[in-house]
């Protein structure tokens, strides 16, 4: 019984990460007057609020609500009454490239109940501002030839209580990037003997048991999905409620006014090395190998790509770390937000600046060769479609964003299926 409950949480934990907000009694919707969202430079934008309760308005709904570019301080925000439960406001418009948003709250009896949206004028042409090292692909040479010359020491252990008919289910651990430092996952491995192409799992962020993609893994794919932590991944959840909150609270700000010892070198080494295991099964095709997250998994995926030739698809929702210094010139920057308001004084320092430009996935993304397939939608706050943006316009790799627009930082399962079904197709090149 102890069994069945963890590994209910531990797929429960992966499922919150991509869940839809749950509904509420009073909904707030809020849209631009474009179909598409979408505006020219300089075209003015007209969103409409509405207070909804069993698909009515609310007549006298209150409501607050602000407007401005997304991540910045609002040009324009009010507390008014709807007496109808409806209303359509003058957004104005932006001279160039980016997003502008409205936000409304309404206060029902005690409680708020929040939306937005998000309108883009010309996306496909934002730029980045994140500087592009002279020495990038030197640095990223380096740490990969000091990782191949440390040992894989690989080591499986079987979970019977996870395996199915035809699937084998392994808690795997790899050496990472020096002696001693390890990097831990879930492997999910078909039992009939063949050979099977390989689908890399890479993680959000935060600190989790993982349950490993058993449901591809039955289709006939090798799968494997790494935390990023150096930690089994197999614990007791209140283990990592506690090192979320202890040791590894703020780990993405970890060294990073040093680029030899900032925390997401050993991440980024530690998804390559994943390969490196990945490749050497015997079950492996010897071709077909893709990676996929969302998320700081979505940043992970682009730069697995970038920097492993082996792989040849990705699959990335929302993709965070992505133009990260995008508030120094002004506009939103890409999550964990290192120059907003709230760490700016922390981390506008030109050694914190300078060592981000070599782990920013604008500078990985500039160096895709391999297909990818994308998804966001335009009311993230989390990973700001600027930010996404910068990063997807300076691929010059085949490319497809599916955008599913009213999402924030959560998806519809219609995302995951055709993500889903991109990956297989190509995988087992149907």
């Amino acid at each position: 019984m102890k069994r069945v409950s963890l590994l209910f949480i531990y797929l429960l934990s992966v499922f919150t990460v991509w869940a839809q907000p749950a509904e509420k009694l009073y909904k707030v919707v809020v849209a631009p007057d474009h179909f598409d969202w979408t505006y020219k430079a300089g075209e003015n934008v007209k969103f409409t609020i509405s207070v909804l309760q069993n698909g009515n308005l609310v007549k006298n709904a209150r409501i607050r609500y602000e407007i401005g570019p997304e991540k910045m301080e609002p040009t324009k925000k009010e507390t008014i009454t709807l007496p109808s439960g409806a209303i359509t406001l003058d957004g104005g418009t932006m001279k160039t490239s980016g997003f502008l948003r409205c936000i409304a709250i309404a206060e029902i009896d005690g409680k708020e109940y929040k939306n937005l949206a998000t309108a883009g004028f010309e996306p496909l042409t934002i730029k980045p501002t994140v500087e592009n090292p002279a020495d990038f692909d030197t640095f990223w040479e380096t740490a990969k030839a000091d990782l191949a010359k440390i040992p894989m020491d690989a080591k499986m252990t079987l979970l019977p209580e996870r395996c199915t008919e035809t699937v084998n289910v392994y808690h795997l651990n790899l050496q990472n990037f020096r002696m001693g430092a390890r990097v831990y996952g879930i492997l999910c491995v078909p039992k009939k003997e063949g050979k099977y192409p390989a689908l890399l799992h890479v993680p959000g962020a935060g600190v989790r048991a993982y349950a490993g993609d058993i449901a591809n893994a039955t289709k006939g794919i090798i799968t494997l999905q790494i935390g990023i932590h150096g930690i089994p991944v197999t614990m007791d959840p209140s283990v990592y409620l506690d090192l979320g909150a202890g040791a590894f609270n703020g780990y993405m700000n970890y060294g990073s006014d040093d680029r030899d010892r900032f925390y997401y070198k050993r991440v980024y080494l530690g998804c390559v090395r994943a390969n490196d295991f990945l490749t050497s099964l015997p079950q492996f095709d010897g071709t077909n190998l893709a990676v996929t997250g969302g998320s700081q998994g979505g940043a992970l995926s682009i730069i697995t790509a970038a920097l492993d030739s082996r792989v040849k698809w990705l699959g990335a929702f929302y993709p965070a770390l992505s133009d990260v210094t995008g508030y120094l010139k002004g506009r939103a920057g890409g999550w964990p937000h290192y120059f907003d308001k709230n760490a700016l004084a922390y981390n506008n320092k030109p050694e914190k600046i300078t060592t981000l430009g070599y782990y920013d996935v604008v500078n990985f993304a500039r160096r895709l060769k391999v297909p990818g397939y994308y998804s966001w939608g335009f009311n993230d706050e989390t990973c700001p479609p600027t930010s996404m943006y910068a990063a997807y316009n300076v691929i010059s790799a085949p490319k497809d964003l599916y955008l599913a627009l009213e999402t924030g930082h959560w998806t519809y399962p219609e995302q995951h299926e055709r993500m889903t079904g991109w990956l297989v197709n190509k995988l087992k090149n149907q």
